[in-house]
């Protein structure tokens, strides 16, 4: 097995530990938000109806119409239905076809997009996209919105994506893929072009195939890639006859 091979071998192995986690997705229960100014329910209150060993944690955003900081709780249960029906992730075979090296384009540092989630029913939330993705696949290249986010390893992109093989082969509502930045040394400027490493490999169910109490972000029109994307995982292995 080459070394390629094995980090991907790592990488599954920990999605499985990653989402059968005491907070991992799979234990995602309930996600409850208040209107801006309403009381805050204490945690015997917000507990209630669930089992001892459910956890609580506190949530706060802007309320996507107002403005106005919002406040909200969610609920964890280890054993939740989900955990207990799981049975594993789905995944194509390794395939180094699927490694593309790319470009980051830094265009502004508080350049944001709007994306839609998959539970506000077609309301925007605007995300820090403060530059643009580029990869060349089969001769065309393609220009995508990816979020910044932070990696364990330092700053990174997060990629929202859906191709061809989204519903009869992948999950339906497309994929995530994290994207590592190399580190510059000083604070990116406008025209600044780093390369970067696609690995397809490592694309991701997102959380909402887990629990449907997630809010995922789903893929815009520019990251709806007219081509299958046959690496990494594909959908979420559950006991036959359970549905979220």
């Amino acid at each position: 097995m080459s070394t390629a091979e094995s980090q991907f071998e790592q990488f599954r192995a920990d999605r499985i530990a990653e989402v059968t986690a005491p907070r991992g997705a799979l234990a995602l229960v309930l996600t409850q938000w208040d209107q801006p100014g309403e009381p805050i329910p204490d945690e015997a209150t917000a507990l209630a109806g669930f089992p001892a060993t459910a956890e609580l944690t506190r949530l706060s955003r802007p309320h996507i119409d107002s403005g106005d900081m919002q406040h909200g709780y969610r609920v964890w249960q280890q054993d939740s239905p989900a955990a207990q029906a799981f049975e594993g992730i789905g995944s194509y075979d390794y395939d180094p076809n699927w490694v593309i090296t790319g470009r980051f384009e830094f265009v502004d540092a508080d350049r944001v997009v709007p994306f839609e989630h998959i539970r506000d029913g077609g309301a925007l939330r605007r995300h820090a996209v403060s530059g643009d993705l580029v990869f060349t696949h089969e001769g065309t290249e393609y220009r995508v919105e990816a979020l910044d986010t932070t990696l364990p390893s330092g700053p990174g992109l997060q990629l929202v994506f859906a191709d061809k093989t989204n519903g009869a082969e992948s999950y339906g509502a497309g994929r995530f893929l994290y994207v590592q930045l190399p580190d510059l040394g000083r604070a990116l400027k406008t025209g600044d072009v780093l390369p970067v490493t696609l690995d397809f490999n490592t694309a991701e169910i997102p959380p909402c195939g887990f629990s449907n109490q997630m809010n995922c972000p789903l893929p815009p029109l520019r990251n709806r890639l007219p081509f299958p994307v046959r690496a990494g995982e594909t959908k979420v292995q559950y006991a036959e006859g359970f549905s979220l």
